[in-house]
């Protein structure tokens, strides 16, 4: 199996060396050269002479390439011959420019070779390349801080702020929610590259095939090499058009938080809070932080040890009332800004759902309020759900037999527990069966089996 070693640098980064450094980098090179597992190896131009040619319509276009500004190019390329990636990764290791290399793999084999491969190699490299983002951030931001130190003619001009968002990783979020991609493809790069969720977790939060959302994420990338879509952080007056994008990413993080990882729950709460400030009159921002804030307020009570409570088993004495309080007064200022988007309207759900007794019609009719503003087969699923619950489970059924989510466990779980309600034992049987082989999580495995064995 053969690996390509792409080695980043920026300028003057070997400036540093001392002369017996160079010499000895000299001789590694030499080695690894005559190394049998080298397959070819090359050392490219000069970093400050790096020219990025792109042929785009049939002309030929030349420039320093979307990440001009970090002037941070390919410096050489390494082709390898390795029985698997660890190899390969142990081979790079070896080669001299990785002791200077600005790259995240750089940097990984470095570190590797002296402390061992961490247990999660893929979340080790997104997090420090996204660390290494914000580092960049920091500097830019720094910089700019101390240019402003500097004594300048006076000037009839306004000052000018760089940029309204004041939060790295938000910052970077809107960055990569760039409009020349499609939604899904924005939303979906962002998750891999900055929320650290494997493909696999994006592809269930999408409803797809892993295989399909990997064909996703590679057209996506492959439309920002093609194309030269620019990395770089948006002006504050085009935010609104990314904001969609942003939302959406915030919300699956925070869903996957809500799974199981509370870390990502709080993180996503939080950039909702700065969200909120930084364009306080957009009501979806206060729906979304509202209904984010709600769910979590109820976190502590959504497990008995290890097994999952659902809501209406769940001991309301352990919800964070503050929390709640908090999630309903975001609620309010959402519908004075006059939201009606599907974030208000879900966070409507979720206020009603921590009342006692749940009025289940009026949860009813707003899913079909969001039915008809998002089409989603899910929001169905949700709307029969509080049908059944309303007392209507023939309806219910009903609803759930023109779905097309037969890859979606909870179809299948609340397929079960109307069909229970019915007492039509063996055909929920069937259903939890199928709701169980689709389950990964342990909790939701538990809860299952146990469901099934009280039929």
């Amino acid at each position: 199996m053969q690996f390509a070693l792409t080695i980043y640098a920026e300028p003057g980064y070997d400036d540093v060396l001392s002369a017996s450094e160079r010499e000895a980098a000299a001789t590694d090179y030499l080695a690894l050269l005559h190394d049998p597992r080298c397959v070819r190896a090359a050392q490219l131009e000069s970093v400050e002479t790096a020219t990025t040619v792109r042929v785009v319509g049939g002309r030929t276009l030349m420039t320093d390439g979307p990440f001009a500004d970090t002037k941070e190019v390919l410096g050489g390329v390494c082709l390898v011959e390795a029985a698997n990636l660890d190899e390969a990764i142990e081979f790079a290791s070896s080669i001299p420019a990785v002791r200077f290399g600005a790259a995240a793999f750089a940097i990984a084999a470095e570190r590797w070779s002296a402390s061992g491969t961490p247990d999660n190699p893929g979340a080790w490299l997104v997090t420090t390349a996204r660390n290494r983002a914000v580092d960049r951030i920091r500097r830019e931001r720094t910089l700019a801080a101390k240019i402003q130190l500097l004594p300048v003619p006076e000037t009839t001009m306004d000052e000018y702020d760089d940029t309204a968002i004041k939060d790295e990783r938000l910052e970077l979020i809107f960055t990569c929610c760039h409009p020349a991609l499609a939604l899904d493809g924005q939303v979906a790069l962002t998750l891999r590259a900055l929320g650290g969720l494997t493909t696999a977790a994006i592809a269930r939060a999408f409803l797809v095939s892993e295989g399909t959302m990997k064909r996703r994420l590679t057209r996506a990338k492959t439309k920002i090499k093609a194309t030269g879509i620019p990395f770089r952080v948006p002006e504050a007056r085009l935010l609104p058009e990314r904001l969609e994008a942003v939302l959406a990413v915030i919300y699956l993080v925070f869903n996957e938080g809500y799974s199981g990882r509370v870390d990502l729950g709080a993180e996503a709460i939080r950039l909702g809070r700065l969200l909120t400030a930084l364009m306080p009159d957009e009501a979806e921002v206060h729906g979304l932080l509202a209904l984010m804030m709600l769910h979590h307020a109820r976190r502590r009570a959504r497990f008995s040890g290890e097994d999952l409570v659902l809501l209406e088993d769940q001991d309301r004495s352990l919800w964070d009332h503050t929390q709640l309080a908090a999630g309903r007064a975001a609620l309010a200022r959402a519908i004075a800004l006059g939201g009606r988007g599907q974030y208000v309207i879900q966070a409507a759900i979720a206020s009603l759902q921590t009342r006692e007794p749940i009025d289940w019609p009026q949860v009813a009719e707003l899913y079909r309020r969001l039915v008809e503003l998002t089409g989603s087969a899910v929001v169905e699923l949700n709307h029969a759900v509080a049908v059944a619950q309303a007392g209507d489970l023939a309806t219910a059924l009903g609803m759930l037999d023109g779905l097309d989510l037969d890859g979606y466990l909870y179809s299948h779980s609340t397929r079960g527990e109307i069909l229970r309600r019915l007492g039509r034992l063996a055909e929920a049987r069937a259903a939890y069966r199928r709701a169980l082989e689709l389950a990964t999580s342990p909790p939701e495995q538990r809860l299952l089996a146990r469901r099934l064995e009280q039929l």
